[in-house]
């Protein structure tokens, strides 16, 4: 198994033109992130990711390109980190089981 010793939560708002195009690249966005195969939790504002941090921000920088390629003219990314080199790091599970 990987080293986990980072989650990441980002949100990506590509520049288009409607509602249905925004879902649409966002979807391919999601899509990406879950062929990583790594623990991955989707909310209605963003998509949290847990895994090694070089990893992760790989991910991340691919996600901009993901929404250009699928047709937005560029996006506005919002990312948070949670990085613990030596990891103990609260996993999604920990975080949002007990809330479902």
């Amino acid at each position: 198994m990987k080293e986990i010793n980072a989650s990441v939560a980002i949100q990506i708002l590509p520049n288009v033109k409607d509602g249905d195009e925004l879902i649409r690249v966002v979807d391919e966005v999601i899509a990406y992130i879950k062929s990583k195969n790594l623990k991955t939790n989707v909310g209605p504002f963003e998509t949290t990711i847990e895994g090694n941090y070089e990893e992760l921000m790989e991910i991340v920088k691919e996600c901009q390109y993901i929404a250009v390629k699928s047709g937005a003219s560029g996006a506005m990314s919002y990312i948070k980190i949670n990085y613990k080199p030596n990891g103990n790091l609260l996993t999604i599970d920990e975080k949002i089981n007990k809330h479902k």
